[in-house]
This record gives structure tokens, C-alpha cells and sequence, in this order.
């Protein structure tokens, strides 16, 4: 007997990025590309939700095993994780194929241990997943891990950044699925059009008049409209980057890390295609991929430029607006980037601001008098957001703070007024944190 086509999939997905260290996106696009679009959304739905849930996951495995996690062979671990996800947290299928195929997976993967992979999920279908979730508790920031299976670390850091009631919201938003956004590219579509060419309902955006959010799945890249550059997968939080920065026709604009393109390409959209952006990227592949992606949507404004972003330009290279979206932790993406939660560290988290501050001083370098400077990261971290700019600001006096609440008060940072926040479980879009601040030619008295 074979497993479904879907199990198949996800169970090799969660083997090669536990064993190999692969990425979860990467993983599936390669293990589900044979699949009709139905069992690649459950493949998936099925991977992805293993993924995020591994420490609640663990937890319940070594309760109903009676042994460690780390000592079982990675056939098994795999499976069991499989099969308690399907079996606590989709109900779709009945248990008694969930159990039947967790055992022929670990069968074909010649491992001695289906007979305990058929005891614990037969157990799992039993107790139930009420029962099986019960007495966890999340009044702590130890319990709140594995409730909502994130590192401890990071619970332990928004308890303290942004409350408990608040780290509590944001850690079960980040295990749902994420919101379906595209941007409809305002230099070769009108968004009523295009809305209606896609055949999925979707809904516009009050704020973001290029926007749309999908209500149901659509594959983006066998469109029309995608083909002929008419629409981009971005999120609402990152369109509101471009909002923010305010580009006008016949401007120069800087835009430092620029890849993979849908913040430069919104950026000529909203100048109309008239004046510069400077597109700079230091990696080659990614930046082909940019240099591709300003093509397909036709904004000839922008010219890709390899460099690193945290080199000083040279003198007199003044813009009249830069933005700065550097590389960051990426909390703020954890429904989509499954994996993502389990790769970041504490460590890592100092090492990139590091970087943010060192590219955040050549894009100041690079702001005309005047100016404006928008710095944005998709991160949920005081360290790489609000703290990074409040040791900017202290050490450039010439740089004043604009108040982004009074012009976008449907986003005020939780902890930090005149910042903007987007949060995936207020907003249900992925968390940004956006700051803009001007070039004066005397120095301001206004601080934070």
C-alpha cells in the first residue's frame, strides 16, 4: 500500500529540512511539483503546519511515547509529527488513514519503528486533540512556547518588548495562514480590471488603492495578468513601505537592498515611471531576479545597480528620497517562512542590526538636504527597529522624526508613537516596522 500522494510530499519535506537543514519553501517546491494544485495545497498545509508546530509537537510526543524526541530515529520523529499535526490540528481525513499512512511512510523509509509511530497516534486519536491540548497553559512565557511552538527565546523577548496579552495574540496569529495579497502594478493595469480577470473573489484595500487581498488560492503565475506584468505577490504591509516614502514624478530615488523588486517596482509605479530609482543589490543572482521582475512589470524608471548597500556612495550622489530595507530577522514573516522561527537566534539578531546600522549611515550619507529617508524592515524587534532609530537620531542631528500616526492611524506601533507597525494578528498582514525621518539643513530640538 501507498501513502496519499499529499502525505508523501510533506513527510519528505519535513525530513530534509530537519536532517539537511533545507528550506521549507524550496523543499516543497521540488518534492510537490508533481502534484494537481489540490494535494500541493495539502502537502503544504500539512508541512508547513508540522514545521511551525514542532515544539507542541515534541512535547506531546514524549508524553504519549514515554521517550525523548532527540533519541528517536528521524524516520519515526518525522512521521509522528506528521500524523499528530493532521490528527490535532486539520481533522479533515479520518484518523484511521492519518495512523495507516504515518506506518507506511515509516515502513518505506525501512525503519524498525512503525510499530511505536502506529501505538502513539492511535493513542493521539483516543485521548483526542482537546484532551491531548488541555493543561498546557500559556500563562508563562516557558508554557506560551509550547502552546504556540516558538522558541523560547523570542516568546521570552515580546513578553518583555510588547506585554503578555499582546505576545500571547501575535504567537497564535503567526501558526495561521497568512494572507493572500497582490499588488495590482498601476503602469500597465487599473485594479478593478484586473481584479476581474483573475477569477478568485478578492476585495480591495481602503488604503492601498493598488491592493487586493485573494479570498481564495489562485496560482498567480499561470495568470495572463502576472505574465504581461499587470500584477505582483506583495503583502499590504510591504505596499505601505512605498506609500510611506511618497515618491513623486521627476524625483531621484535610492533604494538600498532592493531585491526581489516589488518595493523599487511600486516606487516607479507611484512616480508615474518619471525620474530614477537607483535599485541596489549586492548579491548577482538575486539581483537578476530583480533586473527580471523590473522588466515583466515594465518600470523603466529603475536601474538595478550591484554594490553593497552598506558602502558609502560617492560624494555628491544625492537622492531625494532613499529607503532602507535591509536584511532583518524577519519575525514579522513567521506564517509564511515556517521554518524561519527555528533558524533565527538571539545572536543573529545582534549581528543584523550591526548591519542595519552600518547601511543605514551610507543611505544618510546619500540624502540630499531636505530629503527624506524611510528605513522599514519586516521584523518584530525593538533592537532592529525602534532602538535602531533611536540611536540614529542621536547621532544625527540633522535628521528629524516625522509623526507616521497622525498621517496613518490605523498602524500605530505598540510601544513606540510616531513609528508604524503592522502586526499579523492586528493587521492580518505580515509585521513591519516603518520610521521616516528628513534631512534639515540646521539642527532639529525635536527628538523621540
Amino acid at each position: 500500500m501507498s501513502a496519499a500522494p499529499a502525505r508523501v510530499a510533506a513527510y519528505a519535506v519535513l525530513r530534509r529540512v530537519s536532517e539537511r537543514g533545507a528550506y521549507a519553501d524550496r523543499a516543497l517546491q521540488s518534492e510537490a511539483a508533481r502534484l494537481d494544485a489540490r494535494d500541493r495545497a495539502l502537502a503544504m498545509r500539512l508541512a508547513y503546519g508540522a514545521i511551525q508546530r514542532r515544539l507542541t509537537l515534541d512535547h506531546l510526543i514524549e508524553r504519549l511515547s514515554e521517550r525523548l524526541p532527540s533519541r528517536l530515529d528521524a524516520a519515526v520523529l518525522a512521521a509522528l509529527r506528521l500524523g499528530l499535526y493532521e490528527l490535532i490540528y486539520l481533522r479533515g481525513a479520518p484518523d484511521r488513514a492519518v495512523v495507516a499512512d504515518a506506518v507506511t511512510l515509516v515502513k518505506s523509509a525501512r525503519s524498525p519503528g512503525h510499530g511505536l509511530v502506529n501505538a502513539v497516534l492511535r493513542r493521539a486519536a483516543r485521548e483526542g486533540a482537546a484532551a491531548l491540548l488541555s493543561g498546557l497553559g500559556e500563562d508563562t512565557p516557558e508554557r506560551a512556547a509550547i502552546v504556540h511552538s516558538h522558541p523560547p527565546w523570542l516568546v521570552a523577548m515580546w513578553w518583555s518588548q510588547l506585554g503578555p496579552e499582546r505576545a500571547r495574540s501575535l504567537l497564535a496569529a503567526d501558526n495561521e495562514p497568512g494572507e493572500l495579497a497582490l499588488r495590482v502594478n498601476t503602469l500597465r493595469g487599473e485594479r478593478a480590471r484586473v481584479a476581474g480577470e483573475l477569477g478568485v473573489e478578492a476585495r480591495a484595500d481602503p488604503e492601498l488603492p493598488e491592493a487586493l487581498v485573494l479570498e481564495a488560492p489562485l496560482d498567480l503565475h499561470a495568470t495572463e495578468a502576472w505574465r504581461q506584468g499587470r500584477l505582483i505577490a506583495q503583502s499590504r504591509a510591504a505596499m505601505l513601505v512605498a506609500r510611506v516614502l511618497a515618491p513623486e514624478p521627476g524625483e531621484r530615488v535610492l533604494d538600498l537592498c532592493a531585491a526581489p523588486g516589488g518595493k523599487s517596482t511600486h516606487i516607479a509605479a507611484l512616480m508615474e515611471d518619471r525620474g530614477e530609482v537607483v535599485a541596489v543589490e549586492r548579491n548577482p543572482a538575486r539581483a537578476r531576479e530583480l533586473r527580471a521582475t523590473v522588466e515583466r512589470l515594465g518600470a523603466s524608471a529603475v536601474r538595478v545597480e550591484e554594490a553593497d548597500a552598506a558602502l558609502p556612495r560617492a560624494a555628491g550622489d544625492l537622492f531625494d528620497r532613499v529607503l532602507v530595507d535591509p536584511p532583518c530577522s524577519g519575525l514579522g514573516t513567521l506564517q509564511a517562512r515556517p521554518d524561519l522561527r527555528w533558524r533565527m537566534t538571539p545572536e543573529r539578531l545582534t549581528e543584523l542590526a550591526a548591519l542595519q546600522r552600518a547601511i543605514l549611515a551610507a543611505a544618510a550619507a546619500a540624502v540630499r538636504p531636505g530629503g527624506t529617508l524611510v528605513y522599514s524592515t519586516c521584523t518584530i524587534s525593538a533592537l532592529e527597529n525602534e532602538l535602531q532609530m533611536e540611536q540614529f537620531l542621536s547621532g544625527n542631528l540633522d535628521f528629524e522624526l516625522d509623526d507616521l500616526t497622525a498621517l496613518w492611524p490605523l498602524h500605530p506601533h505598540p510601544s513606540a508613537p510616531r513609528f508604524l507597525a503592522t502586526l499579523p494578528d492586528r493587521d492580518r498582514t505580515a509585521g513591519f516596522f516603518i520610521a521616516r525621518i528628513r534631512r534639515i539643513a540646521t539642527r532639529s530640538r525635536g527628538r523621540l
